[in-house]
């Protein structure tokens, strides 16, 4: 081929490749705002304010107070309340607050639909929703392809046009995320099969960092005392994970026809679908994070609404902390049960006792005197008995059972201080010199018919380093040589713990 045609064709081919590449790193041209379809905040000004810097300084005085809790792994599904901020947005933002320095990329929305009566899920797909903070841009693409998953789901713009439940948890999410995509979900109507279809079609494009925020009050319009009854049942339920038991306890509770109580949950369904796709997503833990009624905060008990906000999470290990209500009865249920049973044998039967402690979780009970070890019991792993039942079995078997000291006696309680350490899952590790971070894990060595374990404060307590820590866990506990932690023959398990004591 001559030289002259040859190069002819080269150069312009080298023109289509640059032609290609411009367009390639240039985009898609952006499309103009007034081209954009968009969804403008609707309660602004009613049920949060519509001034940016007063909204601005709510939500940071909202993220302030909120309660420092940790959780297992990180936030995947989120149930909040969608009243107003007056009323809810404090018990909503503790769960906002989890995700912060978080990086999810998509926060799909689901809520129920209070303006607009219809059968099925409507995905909305407006390019923008606006807040008094900003645009937030839809995931369209995502949206489409969660509508064509089945004929239940679709778009119905008047399902979101004046919708409060969405919109209210929108200024949470920007004050706590960045560079997110949402995609709002409205459910109306339902049967279990489009129930089913929306979870399912989720979840096919769920992953990492997806977040999904179910919205729901609870009780509505009770009396004080009975919104705690049916909201604490409610909440029991959807502690459990398992979408059937919260039908069960709504269908109890509306045939006792509870004065006033004329809905267990307005998002019953949203939490249904909640609950399915945790199972689809596999979450580890579900945790109760706050709980109030608006008559905690008009102090009108006659007529209220059950507000709860609820994390389930996704992680290796949990570390449990308890609030501080919540260690102070644990505390009482321990002095209670050895008092009890030292003077007649017999236990004190508990009621009204905390959600987040009716969980199943492991425990051990440490009694000292004079600053000296007098009783120590409990158990690692607990996969039915609720925690407060953990703490008041092993606190007496702490006080009588220990085969190492003399049972308590009656005159002595008084001067027996008790601690009490509230254990995460257990892990299996493999190098536990890059593994354990001591003070702040307990081990657990295991070969054959020798174990043993050590608490996390152990190692404080005796200023141990990681190694005399890991010698005496193999020699005193396990009846192990003292470098049997180093040789890999033996298996060995780390949990951390949530220490708090009278």
């Amino acid at each position: 081929m001559d030289n002259k045609i040859l190069k002819f064709i080269l150069s312009i081919l080298l023109f289509i490749i640059v032609i290609v590449l411009i367009f390639k790193f240039m985009g898609k041209e952006k499309i103009p705002l007034e081209k954009l379809s968009i969804r403008s905040p609707f309660v602004a000004g009613s049920f949060y304010p519509a001034d940016r810097n007063i909204l601005s300084k709510q939500v940071d005085k909202f993220l302030l107070q909120a309660k420092d809790v940790s959780i297992k792994g990180d936030p995947r599904i989120l149930i909040v309340p969608h009243a107003g901020y007056a009323f809810s947005g404090q018990i909503a933002v503790n769960a906002f607050k989890l995700l912060e320095n978080k990086d999810f990329k998509t926060v799909i929305l689901i809520g129920p639909s209070h303006t607009d009566l219809f059968i099925g899920s409507s995905v909305g797909l407006q390019d923008i929703w606006r807040t008094p903070f900003g645009d937030i841009e839809v995931d369209t693409d995502l949206a489409k392809k969660i509508i064509s998953e089945h004929k239940s789901i679709f778009y119905r713009p008047q399902s979101h046009q004046k919708e409060h439940c969405l919109e209210v948890c929108l200024p949470f999410l920007q004050k706590t995320l960045t560079n997110f995509k949402i995609v709002p979900i409205i459910v109306g109507q339902y049967n279990q099969q489009n129930r089913e279809a929306l979870a399912y079609a989720l979840g096919k494009y769920v992953n990492s960092q997806t977040l999904i925020v179910i919205s729901s009050d609870l009780s509505h319009y009770p009396s004080y005392e009975i919104a705690n009854i049916s909201d604490h049942k409610i909440i029991d339920a959807i502690l459990t994970g398992k979408s059937e038991q919260l039908t069960d306890a709504v269908q109890n509770l509306m045939s006792q026809t509870l004065p006033g109580l004329d809905t267990c949950a307005c998002g019953e369904e949203a939490i249904h679908i909640g609950l399915l796709l945790s199972k689809i997503m596999q979450v580890d833990s579900i945790k109760l994070l706050d709980y109030a009624n608006s008559g905690d905060v008009t102090g009108d008990h006659s007529r209220v609404v059950g507000y709860a906000s609820i994390v389930f999470s996704k992680g290796e290990e949990a570390t449990k902390e308890l609030r501080k209500e919540e260690k102070q009865m644990l505390l009482q249920i321990a002095r209670q049960s050895i008092e009890g049973y030292l003077e007649n044998k017999k236990i004190p039967e508990f009621k009204n006792i905390l959600p987040a402690l009716k969980q199943p979780q492991g425990a051990f009970v440490t009694l000292t005197k004079d600053h000296q070890l007098r009783g120590c019991i409990g158990r690692i792993i607990e996969e039915k008995k609720p925690l407060y039942q953990v703490v008041l079995q092993m606190a007496i078997a702490a006080a009588v059972d220990d085969n190492r000291f003399l049972p308590v006696s009656l005159e002595e309680i008084k001067d027996i201080d008790i601690e009490i350490s509230v254990i995460s899952p257990v892990r299996k590790i493999k190098n536990p010199i890059q593994e354990i971070e001591i003070g702040k894990h307990g081990v657990i060595v295991q070969q054959g018919l020798h174990s043993g374990v050590f608490l996390p404060q152990v190692a404080t307590e005796n200023n141990w380093d990681l190694e005399e820590f890991m010698d005496q866990l193999c020699y005193q506990k396990a009846g192990l040589s003292k470098n049997a932690w180093k040789t890999g023959e033996i298996d060995i398990y780390v949990f951390s713990a949530d220490v708090f004591s009278e």
